[in-house]
């Protein structure tokens, strides 16, 4: 029997037969993992296993490759979201993510801290959007796909910076764009360190980073629905 003891994001959860459910979660140290939770589906487990939640698990198979069970025990609940519609769609676009772009039982050093910090601001009612956005950047690098954006990669000066390459995800400035520009991603300011970005910022360099994301990280998998609900969202709100 192969056993392990880790804190738990709750990513997913979907039912499996009349009273169990496989949950889907992000560990620290065993990364996005999931598991046959008994009685899962019932009232007393249920309210427990909302996405965003904390729990402490416990795994357990036969195989390390099987499915396996988690045993759950609550560490935090996450229901004062439910109150927040803006952070709600926040947190529904960060865990719906986290679950399309990780691969599946890989530690990924620091993604499940930084995911934490973004939803205690949801959670708090601080400004998150560009945490957010700045989050999506940091996963983006965590899996190797991280945006160069310091200096143009034609002219090799910081100075004007105004678009991305959508093949490299390098900067261009407006002199090194040239005739290309119309093929270039616009480079919002957001993405590139500014302190103050409002919602419609923040939704521009969310479309940057979806691109990415998407070509490289889903190789062209769309997006999950609910990161498209929250662009939809920050737009309406600029």
């Amino acid at each position: 029997m192969i056993e392990w003891r880790d804190e738990g994001l709750v990513l997913a959860v979907r039912r499996h037969g009349e009273a169990d459910a496989i949950l889907e979660a992000l560990t620290p140290g065993h990364g996005r993992h999931a598991g046959i939770v008994r009685g899962g589906g019932g009232r007393r487990l249920a309210p427990l296993m909302q996405p965003g939640a904390g729990l402490s698990l416990t795994w357990r198979a036969r195989l390390e490759d099987h499915l396996g069970h988690f045993a759950v025990e609550p560490v935090r609940s996450r229901a004062a979201l439910l109150a927040d519609p803006s952070a709600l769609a926040g947190l529904s676009a960060l865990t719906a993510l986290l679950s399309y772009a990780l691969p599946e039982r890989e530690a990924m050093p620091g993604v499940f801290e930084a995911s934490e910090a973004v939803i205690d601001l949801m959670e708090r009612g601080a400004p998150w959007p560009l945490a957010y956005l700045r989050w999506e950047m940091g996963l983006l690098d965590r899996l190797g796909y991280g945006l160069d954006l310091a200096r143009c990669t034609v002219t090799g000066r910081a100075e004007n910076l105004a678009f991305v390459s959508p093949r490299t995800g390098r900067a261009v400035s407006r002199e090194g764009a040239g005739d290309w520009a119309d093929r270039l991603l616009p480079l919002p300011p957001a993405l590139v360190g500014g302190a103050e970005a409002g919602p419609g910022d923040v939704a521009r360099g969310l479309r940057v980073t979806g691109h990415f994301l998407e070509r490289r990280v889903g190789r062209d998998r769309p997006l999950p629905a609910a990161r498209l609900r929250l662009i939809a969202r920050l737009a309406r709100e600029m």
